[in-house]
């Protein structure tokens, strides 16, 4: 068995908010920020330097990776309220040690019972998506609540309560704000400003929070104590979903401000019959690996194992950069082709997943791919149940839009269970509309659903339906080999989610990165379109000259992706690895840090 580290030389790298000018309270400033720590006894990285010191905390008071996980994601409401909290949901993965099983949780928002798919149509028409995105109709059953608690009661060795403590603390004390946090606050002015319940808590005064000031949500703080005395039935059957349903049928817009802000459909009923689905991850093989990941309605574990396929019997280690790069690129392509035409939330579709992942069908799309030119995208799907070598069966479909708004955290603790766990409310700033006396945002995933089908005549697994959950592309990863922890990964990015994960998995398996270099590396995204997104670091690349020269077109983007990661070193060590410049840089920490 090779040797992880081994594996290939190095690629080079090319409500109530008081603002004031103090730090929180009983702190010198916020915990610094790193992006690697190596040690013992457990590792956590986030997007946050609170969170991450969160969920130190709780690892060294005794508690395992789930408490931990659960108290860095409640942690990131406060602090990440653009991109996760109570009102939003996502994937949870965690592998046991003691058992060696990975679990996963199904945490996915979910339409109401009275949804159709004429959910965002008016007098026939499409909403314009900027519409529909700052509405009472984009909010879906929230599903973060259950999947902490589900996860905590299931795996846990701490109480609910408990978990949310340190998030409790950090919303009653404070948090220094940054430029990050500045940045999307100003990205979202126009619109948090004609909802006075967000106007007031992140537009204090009718202005942007400064950079260094302390933020404080003691609203939040409030609803963490409300959750952790009564559980999520407080949300689910209690007030605390009486006013979510309240705000989602009657958005508490400004009248002055001419915002048409339409209602939503979810109600008490609704609530009270959400469920987080506790199902098996999806798995391939790969190389030495076993690679485990979340399985339909997230498009991520199927996508992510549909393209590590692909490239199965390719040598990537031995490929030349510009070679490496075409075939991880054109695995993307075809694997993105595949998954907007089959992938949908399993309850309402017959989503083929595990012909998908099969070594047959990789093989059959594998053949597309040729050194010597790229695909022209859009590219066609294949049939996964009737596989045929280059194959493709129907017309392509296109990469409906998705939103940024997400933060993944992994952890690991000191008996070797990992969490990779991966948590959103879709755009940077949800719906916009936060609930009153509350302290949280709402989330705007239904508008992940295809408004109408994608492609005319081609049947789309992605449209709105009563209690369905839209497609996902959050793509939380766990890696083993005989069984053992390696690594697990994960990031943000709507559709660019399954991209970066990818490119990370590949980089440090079969490319000799670090972990840390494999996170830090210059990203490109192809999802079966004409031109693949590239970073400014990824366009200054040598090589780029010989991937246009295959076909390959590129246009820029600032960022792509923020990702997290943990490792297991061969003496028992973890890695712990986070971005050092993506999101204004991640957070990682170890418990007992390597001298």
């Amino acid at each position: 068995m090779r040797a992880l580290a081994r594996i290939a030389p190095p690629l080079l790298l090319a409500t109530a908010l008081v603002c004031s000018a103090a730090g929180p309270a009983g702190a010198a400033g916020p915990p610094p920020k790193t992006p690697e720590a190596v040690g013992w006894g457990g590792a956590v990285a986030s997007v946050d330097a609170d969170a991450t010191a969160a969920g130190i905390e709780v690892l060294r008071k005794g508690g395992n990776a789930v408490d931990a996980a659960v108290a860095v994601a409640a942690a990131l409401g406060v602090t990440e309220p653009y991109s996760a909290g109570i009102g939003g949901g996502g994937y949870f993965v965690y592998y046991d040690h003691d058992s060696g099983r990975v679990h996963t949780i199904d945490g996915r928002e979910t339409a109401s019972r009275t949804a159709d798919e004429g959910l965002f149509l008016e007098d026939g028409k499409p909403l314009p998506f900027a519409d529909a995105v700052t509405s009472g109709l984009s909010v879906g059953v929230p599903g973060s609540p259950a999947t902490w608690e589900t996860a905590v009661q299931a795996w846990g060795k701490r109480s609910f309560a408990d978990a949310l403590k340190p998030a409790e603390r950090i919303a009653e004390q404070g948090f220094t704000v940054d430029r990050t946090f500045q940045d999307q606050t100003a990205l979202n002015q126009d619109r948090f400003k004609d909802f006075p319940a967000t106007r007031s808590l992140f537009l204090p005064g009718g202005k942007l929070p400064e950079v260094g000031s302390t933020f404080r949500n003691p609203d939040l703080a409030a609803t963490y104590r409300q959750l952790g005395r009564e559980g999520t039935r407080a949300l689910y059957q209690g007030g605390l979903g009486a006013d979510i349903v309240r705000t989602v049928q009657h958005p508490p817009v400004d009248p002055a401000s001419g915002r048409n802000a339409r209602p939503g459909r979810v109600d008490a009923a609704d609530l009270a019959a959400y469920q987080v689905r506790r199902q098996q991850p999806t798995h391939v093989a790969y190389r030495d690996y076993d690679i485990y990941s979340i399985a339909p309605s997230s498009s991520g574990g199927t996508t992510v194992g549909e393209a590590l396929g692909i490239l199965e019997d390719g040598e990537l280690s031995a490929l030349d950069t510009a070679q490496y790069y075409h075939h991880f690129l054109e695995a993307s392509r075809i694997s993105f082709a595949d998954r907007n035409r089959w992938v949908g939330d399993p309850r309402f579709s017959d989503v083929p997943a595990k012909e998908l992942l099969s070594a047959r069908y990789a093989a059959a799309r594998a053949c597309l791919i040729s050194p010597d030119r790229a695909l022209t995208s859009p590219l066609a799907p294949g049939d996964p149940r009737h596989p045929a070598d280059c194959a493709s069966s129907g017309g392509a479909a296109p990469e409906p839009y998705e939103g940024l708004s997400t933060s993944h955290l992994t952890v690991a603790d000191r008996w070797g269970n990992i969490v990779s766990y991966t948590l959103t409310l879709e755009q940077t700033g949800g719906s916009g509309i936060t609930v009153p006396g509350r302290g949280f945002l709402l989330n705007n995933e239904l508008t992940d659903f295809s408004f109408t089908p994608l492609v005319p005549g081609v049947p789309d697994p992605n449209l709105p339906g009563p209690g369905k959950r839209p497609r996902s592309s959050l793509s939380p990863t766990i890696v083993l080999r005989d069984g053992e922890p390696v690594l697990a990964a994960g990031s943000p990015g709507g559709a660019t989610i399954i991209t970066t994960t990818l490119q990370v998995l590949l980089g440090r398996l079969d490319r000799g990165l670090s972990l840390e270099q494999a996170i830090a590396a210059p990203r490109a995204s192809q999802r079966n379109t004409a031109a693949t997104q590239a970073e400014p670091g990824f366009l200054a690349l040598p090589e780029r000259a010989r991937l246009e020269a295959l076909g390959h077109v590129f246009a820029s983007t600032p960022e792509i992706g923020a990702a997290t990661g943990v490792e297991r070193l061969p003496d028992g060590r973890w890695v712990a690895a986070a971005e050092p410049v993506r999101r204004g840089g991640g957070a990682a920490a170890v418990v007992r840090p390597a001298p």
